[in-house]
């Protein structure tokens, strides 16, 4: 029976590694605006190409899977990401990059949406909590390694856009054995809608903790499409040593969600988002005012240590006192990930108007809010 769970469990693991490239949104950010002398606004629009479907499609991807299965909506998500990657092989250019993360922002909605609960139906009931840290831990890994494969399709290859290969092959394989399990589904008897979902932003506890999740969200890519142009602009670094300013913060946030799921199981989960919201906001302005870059690779790092459980913290807070709308309470969530299209180009604007260092004020706020939300949790 062991041999058999770990049969179904690991194909759907596997979709958290195809998950995690979505985050190399940042490191090719860097590259796009160099290949086509964008303007940091310009450039922005990548990350906006991905992440505006978490918004449009969250909820109606919620009520196609209640008809047409976990397991078949998963495996959309994985074969669009696949698709997404080949794309700038048949012609490379501004427009056609944009297209290849259209396809990736819409396969990864799909997989964010379909994998948790198809998860939960994989691995025993017990065992749940435990498996939701493994596969956030495994998403991390797969964040850390993108811009390491970078690195080495330059140095090696010349084309930074080798990367895509490499994930476009590991996205066939995922969708290929999620296709060759048989994956008993748990049926549901209050679902998801429309209706159901946007009348909860009514509550204000939901509509502040959603909010939340959107400045998160916003908070993290903007880290991540930022962190070049920063290390680039103010400190002189070429591109390719920028780069690895990202695969440290991904490490961080690695480190973070590790530890994070062992202290939670033993500290109060409220405490922890609020020292974890203003570390983050006292991080953020060290970053701002870090003299050297060796300071400010340090500032990165504390950023991702410190943000890393963010994300989950509101999330399970959140389902926690309102546990009979689960299900609306989820699609809100994934559709306010839309925050990572709006706060980068934000950051942008702001950037071209008053460079690198004040583009990081727009990431301040998100933790702030972040922060003082966290009190209207604790009110309700």
């Amino acid at each position: 029976m062991r041999g058999q769970s770990i049969k179904l469990i690991a194909p759907v693991l596997l979709s958290y590694i195809v998950m995690g490239f979505v985050d190399i949104v940042g490191v090719s950010t860097g590259y796009a605006q160099r290949d086509f002398s964008l303007t940091p606004d310009m450039a922005q629009l990548i990350p906006s190409m991905v992440f505006v479907w978490f918004f449009v499609l969250s909820i109606p991807v919620g009520v196609l899977q209640s008809r047409l299965g976990k397991k078949r909506i998963l495996i959309t998500g994985v074969f669009l990401t696949s698709l997404g990657m080949f794309v700038p092989f048949i012609h490379y250019s501004y427009p056609t990059l944009l297209l290849s993360f259209l396809f990736l922002g819409v396969g990864n909605t799909v997989i964010q949406v379909a994998s948790n609960p198809l998860l939960k139906d994989a691995v025993p009931e017990s065992k749940f909590s435990s498996f939701m840290s493994l596969s956030q831990f495994i998403k991390a890994i797969s964040s850390l390694i993108g811009p390491l494969i970078v690195t080495i399709m330059v140095t090696r290859f010349g084309d930074w856009k080798h990367v895509f290969l490499v994930y476009g092959a590991v996205s066939i394989i995922s969708g290929t054995w999620l296709i060759m399990v048989n994956i008993e589904e748990a049926q549901t008897t209050q679902k998801a809608s429309f209706s159901s979902s946007l009348k909860l932003l009514r509550n204000p506890l939901v509509l502040s903790m959603v909010v939340s999740i959107f400045l998160i969200v916003g908070l993290d890519v903007g880290m991540n499409t930022n962190i070049q142009n920063l290390l680039v602009q103010k400190f002189g670094l070429t591109l390719e040593k920028a780069s690895l300013g990202i695969s440290v913060y991904f490490f961080a946030l690695m480190v973070s969600r590790f530890f994070g799921a062992i202290l939670l199981a033993k500290v109060k989960n409220f405490s922890f988002l609020v020292w974890s919201a203003l570390l983050s906001c006292l991080f953020i302005i060290l970053l701002m005012v870090s003299p050297s870059s060796s300071l400010a690779i340090v500032s990165i790092a504390l950023i991702g240590l410190v943000s890393g459980n963010l994300f989950p913290l509101v999330f399970s807070l959140t389902i926690n006192k309102l546990p009979e709308r689960s299900n609306e309470i989820s699609a809100l969530m994934i559709m306010a990930v839309v925050g990572g299209a709006v706060i980068p180009p934000v950051m942008g604007l702001v950037n071209k108007m008053l460079g690198a260092s004040l583009s990081f004020v727009v990431v301040l706020i998100c933790a702030l809010y972040v922060f003082g939300s966290s009190f209207i949790l604790k009110k309700h």
